[in-house]
């Protein structure tokens, strides 16, 4: 190769990658679309739409929430793994898709390596709560019914955090629990409140008002730490059930291939927004524990807990339809 055809090619490759890093540097100059993979209305929806109605602020472009659900979160997650891998199609979602699915679906119709995290954005517990036709004001009480009789629990679906819970609880105690699945949280709540389970094993928010008027009976949090919103409940450690030990993670993923100096700009956004005091204060209210990690203690911290919670889905026998 002539040396007039070493410095073309020397100038093409400068060229090209300056041009790369120019639109990394303007990233993020379109709308980014926030895929949240479980119903609106709960608290990762809801964390979604704070998240980028911030970051809006931040970027000046529009933060898109979209909800896609269905397979214990799968179609959501496979929606952006196939996505291009650049910045522009995130997914906000629970560790439950990568640390109890991948034991529990035969197809999750995407591989684990195609998505990477971009942090760790908070956690929370998930709370067991009765109804009074239950007759159980303490989780010990009501694990003895259910060694008499089966006691029926609901949840946001197969797969979700609160079926993890409920095989917990299950396996640690040899109760029997009979599980009925909804289409998310808040069908869930209504089938306790209404009478139509006993109990169920949900995210503190949807129950917190039916808590405090006396309706449903808080008996335990799973979290490796009390609620803030309900103080005097206790977890379910202290109550000698420390095998039943969950904390639910919330993350922010994108394509595996995306650049770098992509995810670090949304990283650095995303914990400037987590950093204001009236941010926190209102997921605070709505049961998170703030802490977060970046993407490669989140990969590391998410397969351990996969690790763990193979052990318990493969002992439990837990199945999805």
């Amino acid at each position: 190769m002539s040396k007039s055809m070493v410095r073309a090619l020397g100038l093409a490759l400068a060229l090209s990658a300056s041009a790369g890093a120019a639109a990394q540097g303007s990233y993020p100059d379109q709308p980014v679309r926030f895929v949240v993979n479980f119903t609106a209305g709960g608290p990762l929806d809801i964390m979604a739409r704070m998240m980028g109605e911030r970051l809006n602020a931040i970027f000046k472009q529009p933060f898109v929430v979209e909800n896609k659900t269905g397979s214990g979160g799968n179609i959501g997650a496979a929606a952006v793994a196939n996505a291009a891998p650049d910045g522009y199609t995130v997914l906000i979602g629970l560790d439950s898709t990568f640390t109890v699915n991948p034991s529990l679906y035969s197809s999750l119709g995407f591989r684990l390596d195609q998505l990477k995290p971009v942090m760790r954005l908070a956690s929370s517990g998930m709370l067991i709560a009765a109804h009074p036709s239950a007759k159980a004001d303490t989780l010990k009480g009501l694990v003895e019914r259910g060694h008499k009789d089966p006691v029926t629990f609901s949840s946001a679906g197969n797969g979700s955090p609160g079926h993890l819970s409920l095989s917990m609880l299950q396996q640690a105690t040899g109760m029997k629990i009979n599980h009925i699945p909804y289409r998310g949280n808040a069908p869930a709540v209504l089938a306790l409140v209404s009478g139509e389970v006993q109990a169920a094993a949900l995210a503190t928010p949807g129950l917190l008002q039916h808590v405090n008027a006396g309706t449903l009976k808080a008996l335990a949090v799973t979290g490796s730490q009390r609620s803030p919103l309900l103080p005097s409940v206790p977890t379910t450690a202290e109550l000698d059930y420390p095998e039943v030990r969950q904390d639910v993670l919330y993350l922010a993923m994108v394509p595996a291939q995306t650049p770098d100096a992509v995810v670090q700009t949304l990283r650095k956004a995303m914990e400037q927004v987590l950093a204001q005091p009236d941010v926190q204060q209102r997921l605070r209210a709505m049961d998170f524990t703030l802490g977060t990690l970046d993407g490669e203690a989140a990969a590391k911290e998410l397969e351990g807990v996969r690790e763990r919670y193979a052990k318990i889905i493969k002992s439990a026998g837990m199945k999805v339809d």
